[in-house]
């Protein structure tokens, strides 16, 4: 699909199908989605899944081109913290997570109408400080 079908749709609708790829995407590939859109005052996190001792919160990222840095530079600082409160929270209430390594990730998923979309996944994005 083109931009302009982006546009018709709205941000937000292209969002969810950029999640849904994601989501899917992962789980082919043998990860266990923990959660979705975990949505908290702090902070949202878009996927959180599991594979062995590895917890990846992933914020899924999607963009008409690559103006201004394209998907994976929109994660600014600001987001980082919201995701880093957001998880905070997340593992206070699933003590069952506690013990596993945490990481953040961003995927960024072009062309997410298309049949065959491609998911670029940047693993270790950023870190907790």
């Amino acid at each position: 699909m083109d931009s302009r079908m982006d546009s018709r749709m709205g941000r937000r609708d292209v969002g969810r199908i950029a999640e849904q790829v994601a989501a899917s995407w992962l789980t082919e590939r043998g990860w266990r989605l923990v959660t979705r859109n975990f949505n908290r005052r702090v902070g949202e996190l878009d996927i959180v899944a599991q594979q062995g001792r590895v917890l990846a919160v992933i914020e899924v990222r999607t963009r008409a081109n690559d103006e201004y840095g394209g998907a994976a530079a929109s994660v600014t600082a600001r987001k980082q913290r919201r995701v880093l409160r957001a998880t905070e929270q997340l593992l206070q209430q699933r003590r069952d997570l506690c013990g596993l390594l945490v990481r953040f990730d961003v995927m960024v998923v072009h062309e997410p109408h298309a049949s065959q979309p491609r998911v670029e996944w940047i693993q270790h994005a950023f870190e907790a400080r």
